[in-house]
């Protein structure tokens, strides 16, 4: 898995093209298309069919609906704001990595009752940062977060870091990417 998933909204399946290539030209071999658009799963289905190299997931996935849709398009991992069992059902079924929002001791726990070892902390910075995930690492060292929310180029180094770190996700990355790419 990269270390670095961007989280990608196109209002349009057509700016994917610009979007991934900028992506590609920073190195960055992941993105995450969001589900909180109309065009979402057209642009999950072309990207996974036009950028085999990449690693190319769906986000904003609420409800087993969704997450099926972006598993029969080729979506290679899942992301949810919050945890859905239903979702974890199906991605444990189709052997799909699944990474739900979770920032309580609560959340974590039900995670790993389903077997998860990897949760998105969302929004990162608003729940307290590295701070707020050292303090819930000590009674569950088995987990791994994936900070979004607040994390760029500015603290993305102080992040990686730490070794509870999986990745870190943010639409900072699209951002920054995009700039260098138009100049």
């Amino acid at each position: 898995m990269d270390r670095i998933i961007p989280v990608v909204t196109l209002q349009n399946a057509a700016d994917r093209t610009k979007v991934l290539n900028a992506l590609k030209k920073e190195g960055i071999l992941c993105a995450e298309i969001c589900f909180r658009t109309a065009c979402a799963a057209e642009a999950i289905r072309l990207a996974v069919k036009e950028y085999p190299d990449m690693n190319i997931g769906a986000g904003t996935v609420i409800n087993k609906e969704q997450c099926e849709t972006a598993l029969d398009l080729g979506a290679k991992f899942i992301v949810s704001p919050g945890l859905s069992v239903e979702v974890a059902r199906v991605c444990r079924e189709r052997g799909v990595p699944y990474y739900p929002g979770c920032v309580t001791p609560t959340e974590i726990m039900q995670a790993l009752d389903l077997g998860l070892t990897v949760v998105k902390f969302f929004p990162a910075q608003v729940y307290g940062g590295l701070k707020a995930m050292k303090a819930l690492a000590a009674p569950f060292p088995q987990i791994k977060f994936i900070p979004t929310g607040g994390v760029d180029s500015g603290n993305l180094a102080e992040y990686l870091a730490w070794d509870k770190i999986f990745a870190v996700g943010g639409s900072s990355f699209v951002k920054e990417a995009l700039e260098k790419w138009e100049k």
